[in-house]
């Protein structure tokens, strides 16, 4: 089989070949109407004077001679090959095309198959799977939606699949996936990856109504608002603290592709808060250890309240509190040392603070139980859970508001319910009750480096003079959302 280029060459060949045919058949077709003329001429005058020798007569002569050498002309400018195999090319090479189609993945279908649906022989087919596998882990990351660009030779008037000569795939923006013919009709793969840059996108504006809506009118990307709020979702009250007039203002990184476009929102590095006459700034920083965090402008670790209701179903009643009862079951006076939440079987359990599992495992009248240690002073507990979420096991470090496990009746139960402890200092203290903030303020190195980061912020949030040209995107960001839309 023909590479695309040779095909090309070819058909090119060919067009030229039916050009001179044409230019042949129009000089024969006036070489005949000349000689048709002539003769009725000639037989004109017979009739008036003596029969004329044809081969002596010099006018006879003048017609005959410029069509043999037209056509001996024509005849000599015609490339290899004999006439009758050019008028059969003619007529079957010029319905031969190329198309490029997209194809969605659907539920049965595999790389293989797609390809042998639209025509291609399957040893062809297996060629460029086995190619695409150089580059691409395509039976496992084949699903249903993805798409497919191909780009086939076509035997129009048969309508007939000649050949595949291109599959590309993009997974994700920005990262493709090759498999193509190459002159010598071999399919080779390759992979090739935009370079994105990382640019810090900056937006501020006055709230009027709520903080969400008016971060999205704003232009914030939605999981960057999400980002913004959980920052500061255990130290304000959106629907009491924030008023109209207050300030908000984030930085927050794009990986932006070479057309310009943001292709991926990253992590927020700044969040501010001006709710009246009070500030909130908040720094994200990556200590030594490899823990992100976000502190304010001394180093100081956000404080995060532990959760009082560690549950999906935040409307999950109480029923049973803490304090002294006669137990259910053993039906004695006894300490009911945690808030047991009644929800239905499967209801997620989230982490009430980070911290580190130090227990998941069945204990006793506990029965499943999670035993979470957040800092030097407090530590929560889990009980009577159906079963652990994946993954979480001794030693494993969870963040606040994380599933760890599902409402269960394990143990010592009467029925689904999470009882929900909070110890503090080895004591075990009513989780309504307390604020236990969580959180390790930074010091030595990591201050030292965490310093350096606030002030390369801070000089972002508010360039020099002869900054502010090379800060054009992040200015004009700026200037576009100081009055967001309502």
């Amino acid at each position: 089989m023909l590479s695309l280029s040779k095909l090309r060459k070819k058909m090119k060949k060919q067009r030229q070949q039916r050009a001179l045919l044409m230019a042949y058949a129009i000089i024969v077709t006036i070489a005949l109407i000349i000689s048709v003329y002539n003769n009725n001429n000639v037989n004109a005058s017979v009739n008036n004077k003596e029969p004329i020798d044809y081969f002596d007569s010099q006018q006879q002569a003048a017609v005959i001679d410029p069509e043999a050498e037209a056509i001996e002309e024509a005849q000599e400018s015609v490339p290899d090959g004999d006439i009758d195999s050019m008028f059969d090319t003619a007529s079957t090479t010029s319905n031969i095309t190329t198309e490029q189609m997209e194809i969605e993945v659907k539920s049965g279908d595999t790389f293989i198959s797609i390809l042998t649906n639209l025509g291609l022989e399957y040893k062809k087919a297996n060629d460029i799977y086995l190619e695409m596998k150089k580059v691409y882990n395509i039976a496992k990351e084949l699903r249903v939606g993805k798409k497919l660009q191909i780009v086939v030779v076509k035997d129009e008037m048969e309508n007939k699949l000649i050949n595949v000569d291109k599959v590309l795939i993009e997974p994700t923006v920005g990262t493709r996936y090759i498999v193509e013919r190459d002159e010598d009709d071999k399919y080779v793969s390759k992979k090739e990856q935009d370079e994105f840059a990382t640019e810090v996108k900056r937006v501020k504006g006055k709230i009027n109504g709520a903080l969400y809506a008016t971060m999205q009118n704003a232009g914030v990307p939605r999981n960057v608002t999400a980002d913004f709020t959980n920052i500061f979702s255990f130290s304000v009250d959106f629907s009491r603290d924030v008023k109209a007039g207050d300030e908000f203002e984030v930085l927050y990184e794009a990986e932006v592709a070479p057309d310009g476009k943001v292709v991926k929102n990253g992590d927020v590095l700044y969040a501010g808060l001006q709710l009246g006459k009070q500030k909130m700034a908040m720094y994200r920083f990556k200590d030594a250890s490899g823990r992100t965090e976000y502190y304010d402008e001394k180093g100081q670790a956000l404080k995060k309240t532990l959760d009082k209701k560690p549950l999906s179903l935040k409307r999950a009643r109480i029923s049973s509190p803490f304090g002294w009862r006669k137990h259910p079951i053993l039906k004695v006076r006894k300490l009911h040392s945690g808030v047991d939440y009644a929800a239905p079987y499967g209801t997620l359990v989230y982490a009430a603070g980070d911290g580190v599992v130090q227990m998941a495992k069945y204990n006793g009248g506990y029965g499943n139980f999670i035993k979470i240690r957040h800092n030097s002073e407090y530590s929560t507990g889990y009980v009577h859970m159906n079963s652990f979420a994946k993954g979480i096991r001794p030693g494993v470090r969870v963040k606040q508001g994380q599933v760890i496990g599902y409402v269960g009746s394990t143990g010592r139960s009467t029925g689904p319910h999470l009882h929900y402890e909070i110890i503090r200092n080895g004591q075990k203290i009513d989780p309504l009750r307390v604020k236990a903030a969580t959180g390790e303020n930074l010091s030595g190195k990591n201050l030292q480096q965490f310093k350096t980061i606030v002030a390369s912020i801070e000089e972002m949030k508010n360039p020099k003079p002869e900054q502010q040209e090379e800060n054009v995107a992040s200015t004009e960001n700026t200037q576009e959302t100081n009055n967001p839309q309502n």
